[in-house]
């Protein structure tokens, strides 16, 4: 049966009709549950988007560079009118390691069909192009992503990272985090006593036991093992509010092959 549920996120809160309440992965005090300290700059695609905030800029989601001059994130972290910028090269938020590149946000792309009403349509992908170009060195990166309509199997391997919760209602790490999320395919995840509806083919799953996304991860990437590699498959979209690592509720990822058409069509 379909609930009246609240969503929680960083700007207001909002009424949606789910099966579960799911909460946004957005927030500047949180970070990933589980996991380890990520090793500096191993990771080197991941950005943190932080807005400004009198004279002062606050993390509040992750993001992937996906070329020289374009980020890739969650609509749900962007969709409010705010200055933007992001910092390349990131490891601690609090310590300048002079590897930072600062770039500011000059145009924001939302995907035409995301509704911050009814984050289980989907649809939560956004693109910022920004002011100049990053410079590719040993510290940042681009992100690899993957062919349009690749579909990964269960329990392939993947690991979220970002500078969300801890744990649930936890303590902000200022350091990046990295955290193992095996894959849950579609059947699974959107089976009863699991996310059921909510979930949608264009989303995919990771984990759903004690590592999990939290408040803080949003729009940053799902990074899943192919062939030796690592591609960005998901962007970090929302968890249960049962709590971050609830059991049989895995971290909801907008699933990246389904909108590489769309993304070429902006890039």
């Amino acid at each position: 049966m379909l609930r009246i549920l609240v969503l929680t996120c960083l700007a207001a809160l909002v009424v949606a009709e789910l099966e579960y309440e799911p909460r946004y992965l957005e927030d500047s005090l949180q970070r990933v549950v589980g996991g380890q300290v990520a090793s500096p700059n191993s990771w080197p695609w991941q950005i943190s988007l932080q807005y400004q905030s009198g004279s002062s800029y606050y993390h509040t989601c992750g993001g992937s560079l996906i070329r020289k001059g374009w980020v890739m994130t969650a609509a749900h972290c962007v969709d409010s009118p705010r200055t933007f910028r992001v910092v390349l090269g990131e490891h601690d938020l609090y310590v300048n390691s002079g590897r930072e590149q600062i770039i500011s946000v000059s145009q924001i792309y939302i995907h035409p069909n995301w509704d911050s009403s009814r984050v289980a349509n989907g649809y939560d992908i956004a693109l910022l192009r920004l002011s100049s170009e990053a410079v590719l060195n040993s510290y940042v990166q681009l992100a690899s992503l993957p062919p349009s309509g690749q579909i990964l199997p269960h329990n392939n391997p993947c690991y979220i990272t970002g500078w969300g919760r801890t744990s649930t209602g936890g303590s902000l790490s200022a350091q990046l985090k990295q955290a193992y999320l095996p894959l849950v395919d579609h059947k699974t995840c959107s089976s009863s006593g699991w996310w059921g509806s909510t979930v949608k083919t264009s989303m995919v799953c990771g984990g759903g036991g004690n590592e999990a996304g939290c408040n803080g991860d949003s729009g940053g990437p799902l990074n899943c093992q192919v062939s030796g590699k690592y591609y960005v498959h998901g962007i970090a979209s929302f968890v249960s509010g049962l709590g971050c690592n609830a059991y049989q509720k895995p971290t909801v990822f907008t699933r990246v092959s389904a909108y590489i058409s769309w993304m070429n069509s902006i890039l």
